[in-house]
């Protein structure tokens, strides 16, 4: 007998739907939520449905119908149903407030035509983001809690993971610290099963997979005084395409470096494949020298220093995955990831597409994104080579993705409580004490049966 809940990720550059499942007799500070099925929506993400909102909504069906199945019937009515919108959307709130609210609404009139127990549509913080990922990654590797062998529920006394985040409009970390925390926005303390953990969180609007690749052309645009023509060294060589102004210049990230020439009007950017200078243009995205705390990130940010052990998912794993099964490169040190993002920016165009033809679609931009990747992570958080090998990428935990829904459905539906857990065994210590009852009595039979076979022949001998 299982419970079930739903979970739409309306990130910026596409929607997923997860549908978690948990024991139906759970009790609120016991129990695993576990992912049962997840559904990517076709098409791109909500925000990009601004001038035609009901379309939003339209979009969603075909994994709602998936959900449909998925769920058993009986439990459709009791199942609570979620849609937690980022970046995208929060960039859409700060152009057009009145579009962002269209979008909401057109998107929550499609989720309440379905039979689940639809909760409500919000775009989150960046600060919610990060901290509900957090959540999720140390849940599913059990940091907060776990079952003992003999199916008590205990705290492991574990140290948490830190979390990086990396999506198509924002990137988030994530992390537990003793340090002070000297800007107070950037400090969360959360009390899980009775433990109280303080949090520092800081999310980066615009330093997404997508926005970033956004500012870097319009960089390399003014550079070169907006000619018809552009080097761009982070493309390959071999690889050329003409771009219209408008698709650069359609976001809050790009529209204050915005040219006076018309938006329809078309450049053509040649790819050169020099990773030195693809480095340093994707260095002057970040402001590295502001700082009126003891210590920042960048772009004048308090960060405490890192510590610990980090796990890294969405944008940031597909980054690291790509360079180590297509480029077959390890990635241990900064030093690998350097290395590897100038193996990329040297390697042609046609060279690429016969590594990985099935991405074709995002391959022009890897040597951009991983020089990103290692600037991020080096110059921007200060991993080192000490604490770099503590950073694991991944996609999931077991069966389970990682990233903020599950974190932010475990949060609405009350299933971390504040409270200690109570001291009480679960269903399967019944079991456990029967299997040792019955390993006792058998060994005990043996032993006896034992004793009076030796003893039955010895007296046969004499």
């Amino acid at each position: 007998s299982l419970q079930y809940g739903i979970v739409l990720d309306a990130g910026s550059s596409h929607t997923a739907m997860f549908i978690y499942k948990w024991p139906a007799d759970k009790e609120n500070d016991t129990g695993v939520v576990s992912e049962h099925g997840m559904c990517d929506v076709e098409g791109p993400g909500i925000s990009s449905y601004s001038s035609n909102p009901p379309a939003a909504g339209t979009s969603l069906e075909h994994c709602l119908n998936q959900a449909l199945r998925d769920v058993p019937k009986e439990k459709h009515v009791g199942t609570p149903l979620y849609l937690g919108a980022t970046a995208g959307m929060r960039l859409l709130n700060i152009a057009d407030p009145q579009a962002s609210g269209a979008v909401l609404r057109a998107v929550a009139a499609t989720l309440k035509k379905y039979p689940f127990d639809f909760r409500g549509a919000k775009i989150l913080s960046g600060e919610e983001e990060g901290v509900f990922g957090w959540v999720t990654a140390n849940y599913l590797l059990e940091n907060f809690i776990k079952r003992g062998w003999l199916g008590e529920w205990i705290q492991p006394q574990k140290k948490t993971l830190g979390a990086m985040d990396f999506g198509g409009a924002s990137t988030q970390i994530t992390f537990e610290t003793r340090d002070t925390i000297e800007n107070p926005r950037n400090e969360v303390v959360l009390k899980l099963y009775g433990q109280a953990y303080k949090v520092y969180t800081h999310s980066f609007l615009c330093y997404g997979r997508d926005q970033v690749l956004k500012r870097l052309l319009s960089k390399l645009l003014q550079t070169e005084s907006y000619q018809e023509t552009v080097s761009h060294p982070c493309w390959p060589l071999g690889y050329n395409k003409s771009l219209l102004l408008s698709s650069i210049y359609d976001s809050p990230c790009t529209e204050k470096e915005r040219p006076s020439l018309a938006l329809n009007t078309t450049i053509t950017l040649v790819g050169t494949g020099n990773g030195n200078l693809c480095a340093l243009h994707v260095s002057k995205l970040f402001d590295f020298t502001s700082c009126s705390f003891s210590h920042c990130s960048f772009d004048g940010v308090f960060q405490p220093k890192v510590s610990g052990n980090f796990i890294a998912f969405s944008a940031f794993f597909y980054t690291v995955d790509f360079i180590q099964t297509v480029m077959g490169r390890p990635v241990h040190l900064p030093s690998d990831l350097k290395d590897a993002a100038e193996t990329i920016c040297a390697t042609s165009w046609s060279e690429l597409l016969q590594k990985a033809p099935k991405l074709e679609k995002r391959l022009p931009d890897y040597c951009a994104v991983s020089t990103f990747v290692y600037l991020l992570t080096t110059k921007g958080y200060s991993f080192n080579n000490h604490s770099f090998p503590n950073i694991a990428f991944q996609k999931k935990a077991g069966e389970t993705s990682i990233g903020w829904a599950l974190g932010y459905m475990l949060n609405l539906t009350n299933m971390i409580p504040a409270e200690k857990t109570s001291s009480h065994k679960s269903m399967l210590y019944n079991y456990w004490v029967i299997l040792i009852l019955l390993f006792v009595v058998t060994t005990l039979t043996s032993l006896v049966t034992a004793i009076c076979l030796l003893r039955h022949s010895k007296s046969s001998i004499i």
